[in-house]
């Protein structure tokens, strides 16, 4: 009896395991990108720096940081000037591919 008892709880554990690690391995895959996707994502991210450098100038593309996630462009850091700011952002949406661009560039006060 006690065998078949632990038999038991070793299978209801295993079960339990296996239902988490599948539940997990879903939800990552939604939030996971292909090796394709990172490297569009990489190479977008520089373009759409290099466009802030040409359109805002070296200086405010030096201050805000460029993440890109699935056609996704947030910028963010500090600027001299809401000019900047507006500028930056300006550029990084006339980038080709960008789908649409987050606006988290703070005013240096």
């Amino acid at each position: 009896m006690e065998r078949s008892r632990r038999t038991l709880l070793a299978a209801g554990l295993a079960a339990a395991l296996a239902a988490g690690l599948g539940a997990c391995a879903s939800s990552e895959e939604r939030n996971s990108r292909s090796e394709g996707q990172f490297t569009d994502d990489a190479a977008l991210t520089a373009k759409v720096k290099s466009a802030i450098a040409t359109d805002a100038g070296a200086r405010t593309a030096s201050a805000v940081n460029v993440d890109t996630y699935r056609g996704v462009v947030q910028l963010t850091g500090f600027v001299d000037s809401e000019d900047q700011a507006t500028r930056a952002v300006s550029a990084a949406k006339k980038v080709q591919g960008v789908r649409s661009v987050k606006n988290d560039i703070r005013l240096k006060r």
